[in-house]
């Protein structure tokens, strides 16, 4: 059996702009997407397929059958996130990757020059996997991404468009206060169901610093004022799971 190429979309532009140049590249080659779609924007559901037209074949949608939504996720294990990530990504993401994935696949993954660090990172947690970075390797960092995309005649996702630095789900438990503030504003609903998830679990996302001691900080007490979006790092939902480099 021939080893299979897999490239890793994830509905942001730089994975489809990686998904591309692996079709350029490889033949064969597996467009995978693992199911998030219930809380990403609907606008995703438009960029898939218009990814799609541009790399000339469908996209193969993996699913996690023990889970309806991320939702169910913090239901069922009554974990929010942690040091070592969020658990909607853990069960819906690399659960799924893991299932599918074969010892002889080569995986294609969309970080860019600019994710050397998360790159390193991922052969060191993930040395049994053979991996290509083909945005890295030609020197495209996210602002290229954002430009070829464009340039192919794809209008960028929504939640780009909104000012957001990631195409995750419309609200991600690794956001700090700038980033959940935003969402207040921009999805006030989502927000209050968030708030309530977290009272329900008793398990905040955020904290703070006072008086030299890190205590939790709920949604329903946030400070509107807090934070700064464009000061935040950018959040990884994929593979690391992480934010920052």
């Amino acid at each position: 059996m021939e080893p299979r190429v897999l490239s890793w979309f994830s509905c942001g532009d730089a994975s489809a702009v990686a998904a591309r140049i692996a079709v350029e590249q490889y033949q064969g080659v597996e467009v995978l997407y693992c199911d998030t779609l219930a809380y990403e924007h609907p606008d995703n559901i438009r960029f898939l397929h218009d990814v799609e037209r541009w790399v000339g074949q469908p996209i193969q949608v993996l699913k996690n059958p023990d889970y309806r939504d991320i939702y169910d996720v913090f239901e069922k294990t009554r974990y929010l996130v942690g040091p070592k990530g969020a658990r909607c990504t853990t069960e819906l993401k690399k659960v799924v990757r893991k299932r599918y994935q074969r010892v002889d696949d080569l995986h294609i993954f969309g970080y860019t020059v600019d994710e050397g660090v998360r790159i390193a990172r991922f052969h060191q947690e993930n040395p049994e996997i053979n991996a290509r970075f083909p945005l890295f390797e030609q020197g495209l960092t996210k602002d290229d991404c954002h430009r070829i995309v464009r340039e192919a005649g794809i209008q960028l996702p929504m939640m780009y468009r909104l000012g957001y630095k990631n195409n995750n789900c419309i609200w991600c438990v690794k956001g700090g206060m700038g980033y959940w503030n935003k969402i207040r504003r921009d999805f006030p609903d989502i927000f209050q169901k968030m708030a309530r998830q977290e009272r329900d679990l008793d398990v905040a996302i955020l904290s703070k610093q006072v008086r030299g001691v890190r205590v939790r900080v709920f949604l329903d007490e946030l400070d509107p004022r807090a934070g700064r979006l464009e000061e935040e790092p950018d959040i990884e939902c994929g593979v690391l799971c992480t934010t920052g480099a």
